[in-house]
């Protein structure tokens, strides 16, 4: 599967991008499947979407189009042995200064939407400490709908606790790295929160 998807591509696909047609999978299918058949699902979806191949020609197995692919500039082999770390690469320029300094309180927004997002559901609305500061980074929820635009990337800390209340009085810690538009912050009545 890592062969295939490297070896393959389409003009207007971005890692964001692909990563919301996998979320658009209904969630018993998800669920039901092994990791790499998802993979595979995911990858069939990307190419109907991009207009690589048709569905027709996924269901008959006989391509009437001309897939675009890498493979005539690279053997299998080669496709394997990529390393994907190099391959791609996120960081850019932001077009602000960053809002938020290390240790200060923030509070993760608490809305999602109905596309793709790096906030994860059970994150949002939740009080949180900023770690370190990345830098910019290409903001995925915009990256999925084929705009590019650097933002702000942290790492923030939350108590267990508060992201999950069963975690009771345990000192654990979560670390998620998140985009600044996803933060806003701690009202200052809040501040004390631990």
């Amino acid at each position: 599967m890592w062969g295939i998807a490297q070896s393959t591509d389409a003009p207007d696909w971005t890692i964001d991008w692909w990563r919301h047609v996998r979320e658009l999978i209904s969630e018993k299918d998800y669920l039901d499947r092994p990791y790499y058949d998802s993979w595979a699902q995911t990858q069939l979806a990307a190419f109907i979407n991009s207009g690589v191949f048709s569905l027709e020609e996924a269901v008959s197995g006989k391509v009437a189009s001309t897939a675009r692919t890498i493979a005539d500039d690279i053997s299998w082999d080669q496709a394997l042995e990529l390393d994907y770390r190099s391959a791609y690469c996120f960081e850019g320029e932001a077009h602000s200064l960053a809002v938020f300094q290390i240790g200060e309180r923030i509070r993760t927004m608490g809305h999602g939407h109905d596309h793709h997002t790096r906030l994860p559901q059970y994150a949002r609305g939740k009080p949180g400490t900023v770690h370190a500061h990345h830098g910019a980074h290409v903001f995925p929820d915009l990256s999925a709908r084929g705009i590019e635009e650097h933002q702000h990337l942290y790492s923030v800390v939350f108590r267990a606790r508060d992201l999950w209340p069963e975690a009771g009085d345990s000192q654990d810690k979560v670390y998620i790295d998140l985009w600044e538009d996803y933060l806003t912050r701690e009202p200052a009545q809040s501040r004390d929160h631990g």
